[in-house]
């Protein structure tokens, strides 16, 4: 049995051909971009095993390919060092963009507080002007006329300027206002109206008191020329005509009226205070007290 099986064998042996050697052991590495795209034309060999193996594992060489472009790139000191600046770099401008928020909600909140400072300054000064302007108002001046004295006075027939004869009155006096400033924090400018004398509703003389300034805590005495010059009374004053040639017989009665306007100027013109002192002196011309001053400190009446 031994014997014949070897010779069987003997005779299988020679009737088969010789078997091949092994084939050698192939090792499979991840291939480039470009030998992918060569595999995907069939550019490589039919016959080739690694061309049966890339064609037969499509999916097992994706994975393959990824892990080790992965694996190289975390290997790779450089690819690693521009991953990290590239997410630094996105921190970085989430950080610049929150604070260009906070510096626009600062800027709008420093806005508010400006506009906020200026509205409490201006309601501030504007009560501080208030208290000012209401306190010199208890600082009114005090005003006295006291006396109007008659120097002369003439009647006498003429012509007015149409050619139209009547009577004609020149006169000449003075007044004296005693005008005194108790303002204890400001200066007040005075001027006034004419000063103009009255028989009833006509008027028979005229006269202008000069501005002046006066300062505070103080007084003066200011004295005015009233006068007339041939001004023509058309029968409009009889007492006046009939005393023509007896002037120490005439008694005429008058009217003084004018009006005095002072302003204080408590800070500049900003804040200013006004004052109107609206005046009204009766008297009598008297032929007999010609050049005596006429007593008005009691006698003036004041709106």
């Amino acid at each position: 049995m031994h014997a014949k099986t070897d010779s069987e064998g003997t005779s299988v042996d020679t009737s088969w051909p010789p078997r091949s050697p092994r084939r050698p052991v192939y090792y499979v590495q991840s291939p480039s971009n470009h030998d992918v795209e060569k595999m995907s034309y069939g550019s490589s060999p039919v016959g080739s095993p690694a061309h049966h193996y890339y064609h037969c594992s499509p999916i097992h060489h994706s994975r393959e390919s990824s892990t080790s472009r992965f694996s190289a790139s975390l290997k790779n000191p450089r690819s690693l060092t521009a991953w990290k600046h590239v997410q630094l770099g996105h921190d970085d401008r989430e950080d610049d963009e929150e604070g260009l928020d906070a510096d626009g909600l600062g800027s709008g909140r420093n806005v508010r507080l400006y506009v906020c400072g200026f509205l409490f300054f201006v309601l501030l000064f504007t009560i501080f002007c208030l208290i000012l302007w209401g306190a010199s108002k208890s600082y009114a001046p005090e005003i006295i006329v006291k006396s109007m004295v008659f120097e002369n006075f003439n009647v006498q027939a003429g012509n007015d300027v149409t050619g139209v004869p009547t009577d004609m009155l020149s006169l000449n006096s003075t007044v004296k206002i005693h005008y005194r400033n108790p303002g204890t924090f400001f200066a007040v400018h005075v001027t006034s109206t004419p000063l103009d004398l009255h028989y009833y509703q006509l008027k028979i003389a005229s006269g202008q008191m000069k501005k002046f300034t006066q300062s505070r805590k103080s007084q003066k005495t200011v004295v005015t020329i009233v006068q007339a010059n041939q001004v023509p009374l058309y029968g409009g004053v009889p007492l006046l005509a009939s005393g023509r040639d007896h002037s120490e017989k005439v008694a005429v009665p008058l009217n003084l009226t004018f009006v005095i306007r002072s302003r204080a100027y408590i800070l500049g013109r900003l804040v200013k205070s006004k004052f109107y002192d609206r005046i009204r002196c009766p008297l009598t011309l008297t032929g007999s007290k010609l050049g005596k001053p006429h007593n008005l400190t009691n006698s003036c009446v004041f709106d």
